[in-house]
């Protein structure tokens, strides 16, 4: 077995104050001169790692004596301390150039007129609004909107949605840290506000749809925290579940292109409708698209729907002995992702060019029931 060192045999060693200054001043130039991650890295190794000099220099520190640790061991870990610094502050500023040279290789100048070879672009969620409205004009509904930042009452109470109810929290939904006296206002959390004040402002019969931007406190690949909606309502005297089935088949049909859908009724709750069913079309795994009951082979769930709640109704003026309705909902990213094959939702929302040029319809094509709504 090897002996420990001697104070003799430490001696030799060339542990001076000069040489410990020597070798920080050199690993710290080294670290300044490292133009890249790879290179930071590899002078990393030659001095902290398992054989570098530094960790070298620690390990002669168990056969130091007390008098020996007490005066290099503050030297040492102050050489330690101080390359680990050096190298955690390179580390930084090279990220940072590398960011910044990624940021000016994909700038895109807007001062720069348009190329006549370049052409604008509809972004997906534009082509399906423009699509529904297009479908659900020739049904005879009108295209109604309302203020994103909604009052508690319009959002929730007026919906038969209990004080209880887990869209309240706050962990669900953004509220507004500022207010009105005795109000609570927030990003709408769908857009069925906008039926409460239609329902408030015109007497029926109502037949509207409600397209827009709504906000909930949720982000991965299927969620984001700002998407977009589309509700729609009718209210009438004498409307049934049959006339909601009706107007779901005829919107399916013409939307994804198809002349035959199967739909199937799931009951569901919802608080502002009663009965309240979710709805799936029938998928063809052979076409990738909605069928008929002898294509079919599995369910793909598309909306939430129902007939409007009487309180709903009685809460905006109306009398729910004489008027019915009925009402449903979509997500419009959802719609877009379903019929366009897109596997994620965050996309939509990160402005890239190449994802838009990909998957982005012509400025210069309007949808029309004639001509194809995705033309």
């Amino acid at each position: 077995m090897t002996d420990a060192p001697s104070v003799s045999a430490f001696a030799k060693l060339d542990r001076t104050p000069m040489s410990t200054d020597t070798l920080q001043s050199d690993i710290l130039g080294q670290i300044a001169a490292a133009s890249s991650p790879e290179a930071l890295e590899a002078v990393r190794v030659a001095a902290m790692g398992k054989s570098g000099s530094v960790t070298a220099l620690l390990k002669t520190l168990g056969g130091m004596t007390p008098e020996q640790r007490s005066v290099e061991g503050p030297r040492l870990n102050g050489l330690r301390e101080a390359v680990t610094a050096a190298l955690a502050a390179r580390k930084v500023e090279l990220e940072a150039s590398a960011l910044n040279a990624r940021l000016a290789a994909e700038r895109q100048d807007i001062t720069l007129p348009v190329a006549p070879a370049l052409t604008g672009s509809i972004h997906p969620v534009s082509q399906v609004m423009d699509e529904l409205a297009e479908i659900f004009a020739d049904l005879g509904f009108a295209v109604a909107t309302g203020p994103e930042i909604e009052d508690d009452w319009h959002n929730f109470s007026a919906l038969n949605i209990p004080e209880t109810h887990p869209a309240r929290a706050m962990h669900d939904t953004f509220y507004m840290d500022q207010s009105p006296p005795g109000t609570r206002t927030l990003l709408r959390t769908h857009t069925s506000p906008v039926q409460i004040r239609t329902m408030m402002a015109q007497k029926p019969p109502i037949r509207i749809i409600a397209p827009g931007r709504v906000y909930r406190s949720d982000s991965d690949a299927t969620h984001t925290p700002m998407f977009h909606q589309v509700e729609g309502l009718v209210i009438d005297r004498n409307v049934t579940l049959a006339n909601l089935r009706w107007t779901l088949e005829t919107f399916i049909k013409a939307f994804f292109e198809v002349d035959d859908v199967t739909l199937r009724f799931r009951p569901s709750y919802f608080p502002f409708t009663e009965p309240s069913v979710e709805v799936d079309v029938g998928y063809s795994s052979q076409t990738n698209k909605p069928a008929g009951a002898g294509e079919a082979d599995k369910w793909l769930e598309v909306l939430g729907s129902g007939m409007v709640h009487p309180r709903v109704i009685a809460a905006c003026g109306l009398d729910p002995d004489v008027y019915q309705g009925f009402a449903f909902g979509c997500g419009i990213d959802r719609l877009a992702m379903l019929k366009y094959g897109m596997n994620d939702l965050r996309p939509f929302f990160d402005a890239d060019l190449r994802w838009l040029k990909h998957h982005g319809f012509s400025a210069f094509d309007v949808p029309t029931l004639s001509g194809g709504v995705s033309a």
